[in-house]
């Protein structure tokens, strides 16, 4: 306001230099002044006294630790929202400082609203996680089995965190003697994605551990931001080494957490998942080690009792007396050979002999005369009848010829008589009513051909 507006000093006595302010004009300066004071601003508060009037308007109180202050979104700003405020929900808000007048009230005329905070980060993390679900990242069937029994183990978290701290305090006192490889990356922060995607990426390529940990302790949906990037969860996915999360406390559930192989709920539950128990595995062997022992002895046993039936059997067949007996047997052997070759020498004179008798029996020369004498006699008959059936077939065929030049259009001809045809496609003409005066005809004789121009005709 400027200085003419400023009151007089109330101790002053002549009041025709005092300007008397109406409520309401007061309330418009002071609005008017808000107005040009503050243009639009952002400002970031808790929900309240949330209402919602049948005319579309929204009206709520903005607050925070300290203070709070009236809103009011008219219905045209309210049909850009893209969620649906509640009491309690923090948001961000472009308005106009402003002062409604009739109550004097100071309020803020809202013309954007965007949720704040973890609702913000919430909407985001439930639009990433529906669409890599719809892609298929979480399908268990992509899972890769985690070893029993890893030959060393890869931890990707803070090198300064306590979740490194629990993790190899788990290790230590789970089974001491697996390897562990560190990958450091920052859990928090701007950069934090790039280095734990590039962290993953490092260690499946340089396939130094049977099994990876990704880590961080606990903290807010804030805090805990980098492992619900989409640059994380597509490292994981392509992670063909099996990948166990640890983030958080049991109720933090994080994107990774649903990429990865397992999950696990805290950094020395995903330590105790990828390790085996010491003790348990001991107590395995030391029973594997008695197992051993008594199938060893019990073989063992069995191979002495073989051992010794062999050696009395070595006995019992001394190599002189096996000498002997096959001495003797291949005596055996040659008198049957030589029997066998005697028998078998006579059978096959014998069939000799049948045989020459039969081919004698069966002598070719004198069945050659039989059938040349057959030949010659089928070769007259076949002559005679030969010449039977020519002699029919000539008087059939001197028959039909004299039938043939009977009604042979030659021997039509031959008595006068001519055939007249057109020159042009040698239709026959039966009619004089086919022709007319002046057209070329052909006409057949009994010999030769006449070629006629028509000059008249006549029907008789």
């Amino acid at each position: 306001m400027t200085a003419e507006h400023e009151f007089p000093n109330p101790g002053a006595g002549d009041s025709e230099h005092r300007e008397i302010f109406t409520v309401a004009r007061l309330n418009r300066e002071v609005r008017s002044l808000l107005a040009d004071h503050f243009f639009s601003i952002w400002v970031e508060g808790e929900i309240s006294n949330l209402a919602f009037p049948s005319s579309g308007h929204l009206y709520f109180t903005l607050k925070d630790e300290q203070a709070q202050v009236r809103c009011a979104m008219f219905r045209t700003h309210r049909r850009q929202l893209t969620f649906r405020p509640q009491d309690g929900c923090r948001v961000l808000v472009k308005a106009q400082v402003s002062l409604y007048e009739i109550r004097g009230d100071y309020q803020l005329i809202v013309e954007i609203m965007e949720e704040s905070g973890d609702g913000a980060l919430r909407r985001a993390f439930e639009a990433l996680k529906t669409r890599l679900s719809e892609e298929g990242l979480f399908d268990p069937a992509r899972k890769i089995p985690v070893p029993k029994f890893p030959e060393r183990i890869g931890v990707i978290t803070s090198p300064s965190g306590a979740a490194l701290r629990d993790i190899l305090t788990v290790l230590k006192r789970r089974f001491p003697a697996i390897p562990v490889v560190i990958y450091p990356v920052t859990v928090q922060g701007g950069a934090a994605k790039y280095e734990i995607a590039a962290a993953i990426a490092k260690a499946d390529s340089r396939r130094e551990c049977s099994v990876l940990l990704l880590a961080r302790g606990g903290g807010s949906l804030e805090d805990l931001w980098a492992f619900n990037e989409e640059i994380v969860a597509r490292a994981i996915s392509r992670c063909s080494l099996p990948l166990i999360t640890g983030i958080g406390h049991e109720t933090d559930f994080t994107i990774a957490d649903f990429v990865s192989d397992l999950r696990a709920a805290t950094p020395s539950a995903a330590a105790e998942t990828a390790s085996p128990e010491q003790i348990e595995w001991m107590r395995h062997f030391v029973r594997l080690e008695e197992r051993i022992r008594q199938n060893m002895h019990i073989r063992f046993g069995n191979q002495n009792k073989t051992l010794q039936w062999l050696i009395r059997r070595l006995k019992q067949l001394h190599p002189g007396r096996r000498l002997q007996d096959q001495a003797q047997r291949m005596d055996e052997l040659e008198l049957r050979l030589v029997r066998s070759m005697k028998n078998k020498i006579s059978h096959l004179e014998a069939r000799i002999e049948t045989h020459s008798l039969r081919i004698h029996a069966c002598n070719p020369k004198r069945l050659i005369k039989i059938l040349g004498s057959r030949q010659e006699q089928l070769s007259q008959r076949l002559t005679t009848g030969m010449r039977r059936t020519m002699e029919g077939k000539n008087q059939n065929l001197a028959g039909l010829s004299h039938a043939l030049e009977t009604v042979s259009p030659l021997m039509t001809l031959s008595r006068g008589y001519a055939i007249t045809s057109r020159q042009d496609n040698g239709a026959i003409l039966r009619s004089s009513k086919e022709t007319q005066v002046g057209e070329i005809v052909e006409t057949r004789l009994f010999e030769g051909r006449l070629i006629c121009s028509v000059t008249a005709t006549r029907e008789s």
